[in-house]
């Protein structure tokens, strides 16, 4: 028996190796294909940089620094030695190394997205576990359908009628950031509302599926039979039960908001990552568009591997037979 937790130790070491490897195999893919697709964009990039005032002098000589006038696998071959090194380039737009564009915009999505998070995972546990107790229910039908329409709802769409609605008609909340701090709570009270609405449905579903599977599991009967208070039972057993296989959608759930604040930044005019991605693809500045492309995959194999390194570890190891 004394043998048994190290063993477990290793496996679960092996285990998060293992996991860490294919990430570092998936992250070498999503850069392979960040390069690619950014060679296919429509258009010169070095015109549209440029301008239609630009001379053909000018334009080779740009052309010349992107590289577009090389084979793309030379290109590559340059482009990822200089990925290795940390040097993401320099923007064509404003000069700048990417790297500090993508710190100095890091700050507002980070914040926009940690806020969304901290109020979508408490809600949704909430939800689902006033739905899945009395499944069929008045709660149950009521939460569904509400989280079901908001889901539904394009975040585009839903950032308009909040606006309309709290903004142009009520007056309580400023339609966009405006330049003004995002230390102002009410700038970010419709922003994070479109976040956590897109994506409280698909937590809240996974809550509720987990505490009615659990509910109705043998040996919460069991503990009901010995007497054991309601209370302890649904927070010691009912719960932790439903939660946990929750865990995997949590991730599907932050994928799901790093593509929404793309949407929400540009609608709300809030300097993040999203609204200059969306900006550096229309200006055709590569350098940029690859960056950011790079960090939006870094972040979600990011969070997939802590995800599934936190659920190994809560899933029982089996021990194989001698």
């Amino acid at each position: 028996m004394s043998s048994t937790a190290p063993a477990r130790q290793r496996v679960r070491g092996v285990r998060a190796a293992r996991r860490a490897g294919v990430a570092a195999a998936q992250l070498a893919a999503a850069a392979l294909l960040v390069f690619a697709l950014t060679t296919l964009l429509p258009g010169d990039a070095a015109e549209i940089v440029l301008g239609p005032d630009a001379t053909d002098n000018q334009v080779e000589r740009l052309r010349t620094t992107l590289g577009t006038d090389r084979p793309p696998a030379e290109r590559l071959g340059d482009w990822a030695g200089d990925l290795l090194r940390g040097d993401l380039g320099t923007s064509l737009v404003t000069g700048r190394p990417v790297v500090d564009e993508l710190v100095d915009r890091l700050g507002t999505t980070v914040l926009l997205g940690g806020l969304a998070l901290l109020v979508t995972v408490p809600l949704a546990v909430a939800i689902g576990v006033l739905a899945g107790r009395r499944p069929g229910g008045a709660g149950d039908r009521v939460s569904t359908g509400v989280v079901a329409a908001l889901q539904a709802a394009p975040e585009f769409a839903l950032g308009l009628l909040l606006v309309g609605l709290f903004s142009l008609q009520l007056g309580w909340l400023p339609a966009t950031a405006g330049g003004g701090s995002l230390l102002t709570p009410a700038v970010l009270v419709l922003p994070v509302a479109v976040l956590v609405s897109a994506q409280l449905g698909r937590l809240s579903r996974q809550v509720r599926l987990g505490v009615v599977q659990t509910d109705r599991s043998p040996h919460v009967a069991h503990l009901r039979r010995l007497g054991l208070p309601e209370g302890v039972v649904l927070t010691r057993h009912v719960l932790p039960g439903g939660v946990a296989p929750a865990l995997q959608q949590l991730a599907r759930v932050v994928d799901g908001m790093l593509g929404g604040v793309v949407v929400v930044e540009a609608l709300f005019a809030l300097p993040g990552v999203g609204a200059s991605f969306v900006q550096a693809v229309q200006l055709r500045d590569l350098p940029l568009v690859q960056g950011y492309a790079l960090l939006f995959a870094a972040s979600t194999i990011g969070v997939n591997l802590v995800v599934d390194v936190v659920a190994a570890r809560l899933t029982p190891v089996r021990e194989e037979a001698p």
